[in-house]
């Protein structure tokens, strides 16, 4: 019932779409040229996004910005943003910054251009909304990786508990406490770094009221509020569990944390990679197994760890195999929803030299394997821990009226060929007969006069005790660095949207603009007569391009002159001169009609006139884009 309502709570309003969303179109069309100008700004997402105060900044051909009404989905769907216009626009070319949170809870910003009327000079730096706050992202890391740690210990000690069943459990309860108290500190500050994280603002706005507010009606501020509320009902559980430990059934027990640990796990399923992307369903069930089981591992192993540090051990012969079990159950699992996720993330082999994401899976999984080597090795001990121990020796007498040998116990060995009792000496080595039990068993087989046998021969052993220890907190350490990348991975865009994110970027993003620096001498000692041509052609690819020149004197400020002229020659296809034909437009000098038909590096000759007598021409190398 809880695992449900989570469920609902978190995935309400959920569509299958790529993680981190991808920019589908605009409205107007980047880079498009338009008569009129446009009431609104509308963009259309491959994934449902969250909008911020501050999802658009719009600037102007002055490069100040516009004012622009609140951002809203547009006919309410959840994939698109828009944003309203004033009613009249200058002329002029018009850049709009946006930043929007994906489904999957990573903030992705872009911008693009549209013209009204005609194109006008854009050579200011494109604001694209505030940039990531180095402070409120290593907190918020910080705070994620202590999440992730807190819940593998509270889940993998629970479980060790219920499943191990070691007979003190006092020592676990110290790391329990501190693991949910942990848990629910981190849940708390990434609460409230929830919304200066998606703006890219400090720590200091977390505390804004109209922020926070924001932030719980979100997906991740939900799965946040979730977390917080399966924390004290897990809390309330383990207290009626300690009061009840005697009379409480094992198998009710069970019941009651299988479904709080899932649901657990399900706060960080439904705000994540496994959110968002191709079969979601199976990807967050896979995900929510792949928690629960590095949780019962990774923090069974800080539960074993406590228990052999205890003086007294006679119980370890039980404990140490079943975890032992237990845990090569938890590597099955993980191998198998490792491989899926992995296969869901990366998309291609190429992406694992070739990507970011990949990189990091390849440090995790040889972190992994150093894991599955020391797991190996404790495994040695575990196995002389688990080792029955040798029976007491036993004496054989035949029953002198009896055909039937009776098997007799000798509390005390006797040497060989003494008598006992009157009777012949006790059979084994140097009889001549080998002896054998009622049951027909050798006397050298480990079984005790009462039964089984009784603790491992290395249950008491001290130094057996102490390899398995430093063995184990070896494991313990390597498995907190598995999780510090596991944390990292999480947070980085996945190869398989990467590349989703590649084929929509020339519908999004602003086309690419190359500047060049021409700098110029004509040999006067004028200020016109030396200093630098700054040209900019957009975007530097095959067909039309754009193309504005902006003349700096010797003082570098702005200079006017009488001509500034550019042509384009590709000499290894013999192409040219092409004259891009500059217009002065007062202040500067423009065109947007330069029609280079080849790909490849052209000559551009840039001819500056400061007189009617002084000019000089400069040439430079352009690399125009197919």
């Amino acid at each position: 019932m809880l695992l449900g309502t989570v469920l609902v709570l978190l995935l309400a309003g959920a569509a299958p779409a790529s993680a981190h969303a991808a920019l589908r179109s605009t409205d107007p069309d980047d880079g498009s040229l338009v008569r009129q100008a446009p009431r609104h700004v509308t963009l259309t997402f491959t994934e449902s996004v969250g909008l911020l105060d501050d999802s658009f900044r719009v600037f102007g051909p002055d490069q100040r910005r516009v004012h622009t009404g609140e951002a809203t989905h547009a006919d309410g769907r959840s994939d698109t943003a828009r944003v309203g216009l004033p009613g009249k626009l200058a002329e002029g070319t018009y850049t709009v910054a946006w930043r929007v949170v994906s489904a999957d809870s990573h903030p992705v910003s872009g911008a693009f251009s549209f013209s009204v009327g005609k194109r006008s000079a854009t050579t200011g730096q494109i604001d694209t909304g505030p940039a990531e706050d180095p402070l409120t992202r290593g907190l918020y890391d910080a705070a994620r990786y202590l999440a992730y740690l807190a819940a593998a210990l509270l889940v993998g000690t629970v479980a060790f508990a219920l499943l191990c069943r070691p007979a003190h459990t006092a020592p676990l309860r110290r790391p329990l406490v501190a693991a949910w108290w942990t848990l629910l500190g981190s849940t708390a500050v990434l609460l409230l770094l929830r919304a200066p994280y998606e703006a890219g603002t400090g720590p200091a706005a977390a505390f804004d009221a109209s922020a926070l507010g924001r932030t719980l009606t979100g997906r991740p501020g939900l799965a946040l509020l979730a977390r917080l509320l399966v924390l004290l009902l897990t809390a309330a559980f383990l207290i009626w569990l300690s009061r009840r430990r005697d009379s409480v059934k094992r198998s009710v027990a069970l019941a009651i944390g299988t479904v709080l640990a899932a649901a657990l796990a399900l706060t960080w399923a439904a705000a994540e990679h496994a959110s968002a992307g191709i079969q979601v369903p199976v990807a967050m069930t896979s995900s929510v197994v792949h928690l629960l089981a590095t949780g019962v591992w990774l923090g069974g192993l800080v539960a074993l760890l406590l228990t052999l540090r205890r003086p007294s051990g006679d119980d370890l012969v039980e404990v140490v195999p079943r975890f032992s079990r237990i845990a090569f159950a938890s590597v099955t699992v993980l191998a198998v929803t490792g491989l899926y996720q992995s296969w869901r993330g990366l998309g291609s082999l190429s992406a694992l030299s070739g990507t970011s994401y990949g990189r990091l899976l390849l440090a995790k999984l040889a972190g992994v394997a150093v894991l599955l080597l020391v797991a190996g090795y404790s495994r040695r001990w575990t196995a002389r821990i688990a080792a029955p121990a040798p029976a007491p020796a036993r004496a054989v007498v035949p029953a002198p009226a009896a055909p039937a040998r009776a098997v007799v116990p000798a509390p005390v060995p006797q040497p060989v060929g003494a008598p006992a009792d009157g009777h012949e000496a006790a059979e084994g080595p140097g009889t001549g007969e080998p002896g054998t039990s009622g049951e027909g068993e050798s006397p050298g087989e480990p079984e005790s006069p009462d039964g089984p046998a009784g603790p491992g021969a290395g249950s008491g052993d001290p130094g057996i005790r102490r390899r398995l220890r430093r063995s184990v907190l070896v494991e313990v350490a390597v498995a907190a660095v598995v999780l510090m990348i596991t944390t990292v991975l999480t947070g980085t865009l996945p190869s398989r949207a990467q590349a989703e994110a590649a084929q929509q970027a020339p519908v999004g993003a602003l086309p690419p603009t190359t500047e060049i620096t021409v700098p110029f001498d004509t040999g006067t000692d004028s200020v016109t007569g030396s200093g630098k041509v700054l040209v900019t052609l957009d975007p530097a690819r095959v067909g039309e391009n754009g193309l504005q020149a902006v003349v700096y004197g010797s003082d570098r400020g702005l200079v006017a002159v009488p001509e500034v002229r550019i042509t384009f020659t590709l000499p290894s296809r013999e192409v040219g001169p092409i004259d891009a034909e500059l217009a002065d437009r007062g202040g500067y000098w423009s065109t947007n009609s330069v029609n280079l038909p080849l790909a490849g590096e052209w000559t551009m000759k840039t001819t500056v006139r400061v007189s009617d007598v002084d000019q000089v021409s400069v040439e430079r190398r352009v690399r125009v884009e197919p």
